[in-house]
């Protein structure tokens, strides 16, 4: 696989994160265990998520549009892929400090965990490497 070709798998891998990401309202239920919060603190919650969503369809949108750029391996290439690797990398982290295992009661959401934290590493090291060689 050349880089051009690895820069658009990188960046269909995350369209496949967000798919997974939408579930998380309602496997969390998180209009009931929210509803407690101060409305600023809920408020504050919803924006930083869209925060991150947006973050990653621009990171999938760019690496698709733009794979021959990215793959060209200029500078500004470099510190795109190293910015999401440090991005996928810190998310990669919190996987092992987050207590997901009390809302992974069926066997799809525990296979859809343990994906997502391969995913996550494939997002590390792929980018990882487009930003070092």
């Amino acid at each position: 696989m050349d880089n051009v070709e690895l820069v658009r798998v990188l960046g269909v891998m995350q369209f496949s994160i967000l798919v997974a990401s939408s579930l998380v309202p309602f496997q969390l239920d998180w209009k009931k265990e929210l509803a407690g919060l101060p409305k600023l603190h809920y408020q504050m919650y919803l924006i930083y998520g869209g925060y991150v969503v947006l973050n990653i369809v621009a990171f999938g949108v760019l690496s698709a549009g733009f794979a021959t750029e990215i793959a060209a391996q200029t500078p500004f290439a470099r510190a795109f892929c190293g910015y999401i690797a440090v991005f996928w990398g810190i998310r990669l982290l919190l996987q092992g400090v987050m207590d997901a295992k009390p809302y992974l009661k069926r066997w799809w959401l525990r296979v859809g965990y343990h994906l997502l934290t391969l995913l996550f590493t494939l997002l590390t090291i792929g980018y990882g490497y487009l930003a070092c060689f």
